[in-house]
C-alpha cells in the first residue's frame, strides 16, 4: 500500500456559530451586529455602541428562546460532529483509492492529494471557535494546503461572503509578498475555497432524500409543501446578491412531482424591507386557502439551530395550529450519510482542480 507522505491536508468548515449558554446570548448577538459587512448601523464609528445597545434589548427575548431549546444552541456540537463524520469519510476514501491502485498498478502515479490525510476543522463567525482560533489551530498542526468550505449552500455576502472574508483577513497574517504579477501573493498557506454549492447533484440528492422522509410523515394525506427560507434584505439581491437565485434553483431541482409548494422566509430582524413573503404569514394564508397539512422544509439550513428547533418546531407549528393546519417539519440534513458524503466530494472535486 502507497506510504503517506506526511502533510496532511486541512479543511475548515465555516458556520454561524451561536450561543453555548443564556450568559452567552448578548455577547453572540453583538459580535452578529458588529459586522457591518452585512448591516450598517448609522456612521462606522457609532457601529459597535449601537449593536450593544441593540444586542441588550433582544437578548431577553432570544434567552426565552434558547431556553426552551436547551439552554444553547446546538450549531457547535452539529458541526463539530459534521467535521468528525467528514474527516472519517474523507481518510476513508483514501485508504479505499490507495488500497485499489495498489491492486490494479504498483507502478500508477495517484493524484497528490490523495496520499494525504485530512484534518477537519470548525471555524464558526461570531462565536467560539472563532475563525481566528481555527487557523491558528491549523498553523500548530503544520498545515500548510486548507480547503475551506462554507456550510451555506447558497452564497450571500451575509453568510459565506461575511465568513470567507474574515478568513481571507485573518490568513492574510501570514501571507508573504512576492514578485509576481501585482495582486498574487506567495502565503504559507494553499487555501481553496467552497463558497456555493446549491445545485451539486449529491447535495440535492441529500435534501431530496430528507424531503421525500418528511412527505411520508403524512400517510398518504393531501399535503402542501412550505420551503422556508432565512430572509434576507431586499436591498441585498438589488445589489446582486445571488442568494434568491440559489434558493430558487436548489427547490426546482428537488421538488417533488407530487404535493403544492411555495416559498417563504424566516428569522427577519430590523426596520429595513425583507424578502417576501413571511412565513408566518404564508402559514396563515395557506390556512385560509384550505391547506389542513403542511411539511415546512427548512431550505437554506444543513443543521439545527434556533431556526427549526424553535422558529418552526415551536413558533410556527403552534400558529399552525391555532388555524387549523397539521404542521410537520422535514428534518434537517444534520449527520445524513448522504449529506457527508456531499460534503467529501465537494472537498475532493475542489483538489483534483489543480492537479
Amino acid at each position: 500500500m502507497r506510504e503517506n507522505n506526511g502533510k496532511s491536508i486541512g479543511v475548515v468548515l465555516l458556520n454561524l456559530g451561536g450561543p453555548d449558554s443564556l450568559s452567552s446570548v448578548r455577547p453572540f448577538l453583538y459580535n452578529l451586529f458588529s459586522d457591518r459587512g452585512i448591516i450598517r448601523l448609522g456612521p462606522s464609528f457609532l457601529q459597535k455602541s449601537i449593536a450593544w445597545l441593540i444586542s441588550g434589548y433582544r437578548s431577553k427575548k432570544s434567552e426565552e428562546m434558547y431556553s426552551l431549546i436547551g439552554g444553547k444552541s446546538p450549531i457547535f456540537e452539529i458541526t463539530t460532529a459534521q467535521a468528525e463524520a467528514l474527516e472519517k469519510a474523507l481518510n476513508t476514501e483514501v485508504e479505499k483509492i490507495g488500497s485499489l491502485e495498489d491492486k490494479i498498478s504498483s507502478t500508477s502515479q495517484p493524484l497528490n492529494f490523495l496520499t494525504s490525510s485530512f484534518k477537519v476543522y470548525v471555524g464558526m463567525r461570531y462565536w467560539y471557535p472563532y475563525i481566528s482560533d481555527t487557523v491558528d489551530k491549523i498553523r500548530s498542526d503544520g498545515i500548510e494546503q486548507v480547503v475551506v468550505l462554507s456550510l451555506y449552500p447558497h452564497y450571500s455576502k451575509a453568510t459565506t461572503g461575511s465568513s470567507v472574508a474574515e478568513f481571507k483577513r485573518v490568513i492574510s497574517r501570514f501571507t508573504i509578498p512576492s514578485k509576481q504579477p501585482a495582486g498574487r501573493h506567495d502565503s504559507r498557506f494553499t487555501v481553496k475555497y467552497i463558497d456555493q454549492w446549491y445545485d451539486f447533484p449529491l447535495y440535492i440528492d441529500a435534501l431530496s432524500d430528507r424531503i421525500a422522509e418528511g412527505m411520508s410523515k403524512f400517510k398518504g394525506k393531501t399535503f402542501d409543501i412550505l420551503y422556508s427560507a432565512h430572509s434576507l434584505p431586499e436591498s441585498f439581491i438589488k445589489q446582486g446578491d445571488p442568494y434568491l437565485d440559489h434558493i430558487k434553483s436548489t427547490i426546482k431541482a428537488v421538488n417533488p412531482s407530487i404535493g403544492k409548494w411555495h416559498l417563504s422566509f424566516q428569522s427577519r430582524s430590523g426596520p429595513v424591507k425583507w424578502l417576501q413573503p413571511d412565513t408566518e404569514e404564508t402559514i396563515i394564508r395557506l390556512a385560509k386557502g384550505g391547506v389542513k397539512n403542511l411539511l415546512v422544509v427548512p431550505i437554506s439550513f444543513v443543521s439545527d439551530h434556533i431556526e427549526t428547533l424553535y422558529e418552526i418546531d415551536i413558533y410556527y407549528k403552534k400558529i399552525a395550529k391555532s388555524y387549523g393546519i397539521n404542521l410537520k417539519r422535514c428534518e434537517s440534513l444534520n449527520l445524513s450519510e448522504k449529506f457527508i458524503n456531499a460534503l467529501k466530494e465537494l472537498v475532493l472535486e475542489k483538489l483534483k482542480e489543480s492537479e
